[in-house]
């Protein structure tokens, strides 16, 4: 499924991660290219973020396809390939923002997030979210989020006006993760002993913290799709979301690229 939804009409990624239209794709004629296209894709469709995390897609219905024959079913039309009239239909509406077209693509994710992260992604609500719940499941490994040394970073001015600026006493940034890391031991520690003496999961789990990872299953249509990522990979986005938008970008651009040049184009503005 995802083999036909990522070359069917829509084109193959070039090393330097470009969308390339394919407006007769013709497997015959490209088979010695099939193992290497398959394997930048599945480095692609799944993918490792922070430290523990993962973005997966697990399953998807979304290509540039899709997006035409929505569209041309006004005049009861359907058609099987993409041409280059469908794909000037395609940027016209974009940039007009007739928007319910891309709502017919849809992207079936799997996400491993610390509990931060999610709750900012679930304020995406133009979505749908099932989330692992530690009321029901006492998972064999619990991981908790330790930013790189990198990017631990101080907060300067005041809110609504800040900046984040790097940590460069590499000291300071070490304890700093140092002092996380205690945390954690000590909150997944307390977990333990509370199961132990017989205290309900559902009451347990009141004191891990938000540095947590959860998992869940994000199913999001291509339209709010393009939201979240012209929210979240942007550069006023908290770092650690903007690296799941990255990976899910990357997934849209492989599956969709002409919808995403398009995108790209209307200076990423969902329609």
């Amino acid at each position: 499924m995802l083999w036909s939804a990522g070359l069917r009409d829509k084109g193959i990624t070039d090393p330097a991660g470009r969308g390339v239209q394919s407006r007769n794709f013709s497997i015959v004629h490209r088979w010695r290219e099939i193992p290497a296209i398959l394997a930048s894709m599945d480095e692609v469709l799944e993918q490792n973020v922070l430290d523990h995390g993962k973005v997966t897609l697990r399953d998807s219905m979304a290509d540039d396809l899709s997006v035409v024959n929505a569209a041309r079913v006004s005049y009861a039309t359907l058609v099987e390939e993409i041409s280059p009239a469908d794909a000037k239909l395609i940027h016209f509406l974009m940039r007009e923002r007739h928007g319910t077209p891309f709502e017919h693509s849809v992207f079936k994710f799997f996400i491993k997030c610390p509990i931060f992260v999610a709750r900012e992604w679930m304020r995406h609500r133009i979505s749908s979210f099932n989330e692992m719940s530690m009321r029901y499941h006492v998972p064999d490994q619990v991981d908790f989020f330790i930013p790189d040394k990198t990017t631990v970073r101080s907060q300067i001015g005041k809110p609504g006006s800040y900046s984040f600026k790097s940590i460069e006493d590499d000291y300071l940034a070490d304890d700093a993760r140092s002092e996380m890391a205690a945390l954690y031991d000590a909150a997944y520690e307390s977990y333990n002993v509370l199961l132990n003496m017989g205290i309900a999961k559902e009451v347990a789990r009141c004191v891990l913290p938000v540095g947590q990872y959860t998992e869940f299953i994000w199913t999001v249509n291509a339209r709010s799709l393009m939201n979240f990522v012209s929210l979240r990979n942007d550069e006023n986005a908290q770092f650690e979301i903007r690296q799941y938008a990255i990976a899910v970008e990357d997934i849209f651009k492989l599956l969709m690229p002409i919808t995403y040049e398009s995108f790209i184009t209307n200076n990423r503005v969902a329609p």
